[in-house]
């Protein structure tokens, strides 16, 4: 990989999938270091399949994803784990473990990858809550919480072990507009304060306007990325159809058969992008 110091990650003509089913094909983009890097697109269009290619947990079928100057496909074990540790990951729903409090989720990457005595561990857990706002809330279960709650729980154990790069998957599903709206701040304040470079996984538009220093847009039927740029870019100046619906909201109208606009007949409308 060429030394480019802005350059953190560099994903290169990756094509991913399962079994015989491509779902990304010939896929390459760079990730900036501090950005807030946004992945979207429609359900099925290969969002949370890209991000699993990128953090290790799939191999592609052919490509190359580079972090830093490491080659993440080619890796043998003890540099793939030391790849790893440059980058935590918040899945979808949060993963929490329900059976620990919060302090004890975020104290599990300390135990294991770390040797640190138990009251630093403790110390940093409870510093990492501190940062998402969680403070006082460590005696917690993950089930006593609300869903941004147990969001932002999870953001501090991907925190855990001071990652550059934090990749999240889906954080504003299932939330409110206004607690929402909250960890979309936390995440610009995360990425300020600490200069941490996020990749995030979302189809929620008032998220991505607020958080997106840039974007790709993916879609199921080219296999990989139909645009990319700045939110406000793609919105003003769409270089595709989809993306001007995506961007607008706008419902996908397949023409109705004979007897007009009604409800009979064999017209049918998808749902467009929300």
């Amino acid at each position: 990989m060429p030394a480019e110091s802005d350059t953190l990650i560099r994903v290169e003509s990756l094509t991913a999938g399962y079994g015989d089913r491509t779902i990304l094909e010939n896929v390459s983009f760079e990730v900036n270091r501090g950005e807030v890097f946004v992945i979207l697109g429609t359900s099925g269009c290969g969002k949370t399949t890209l991000l699993r290619n990128i953090i290790g947990l799939e191999l592609p079928l052919s490509g190359r994803v580079w972090i830093g100057g490491d080659d993440l496909v080619s890796a043998d074990e003890e540099v793939l784990q030391r790849i790893q540790r440059r980058f935590g990951v918040m899945f979808q729903g949060g993963a929490l473990f329900g059976s620990l409090t919060l302090l004890e989720n975020v104290r599990l990457p300390l135990e294991e990858f770390t040797e640190l005595n138990d009251e630093a561990i403790d110390w940093v857990a409870r510093m990492k809550l501190q940062l998402v706002g969680l403070q006082g809330s460590e005696d917690r279960m993950p089930g006593e919480l609300s869903g941004g709650m147990q969001k932002r729980a999870a953001i501090a154990r991907a925190m855990a072990l001071d990652p550059e790069i934090l990749f999240l998957d889906e954080p504003s599903a299932g939330l409110d507009p206004v607690t929402s709206a909250g960890l979309d701040r936390l995440i610009l304040d995360l990425s300020s304060i600490l200069g941490v470079t996020f990749i995030v996984v979302t189809h929620e538009l008032q998220s991505i306007y607020a958080i997106a220093s840039r974007a790709i847009m993916l879609d199921r039927e080219v296999r990989g990325i139909l645009a990319m740029g700045t939110p406000a870019a793609l919105r003003e100046s769409p270089p595709h159809e989809k993306v001007r619906r995506f961007f607008h909201r706008e419902a996908e109208t397949e023409p109705v058969g004979p007897g007009g606009s009604g409800g009979s007949g064999n017209g049918r409308v998808r749902g467009g992008a929300s």
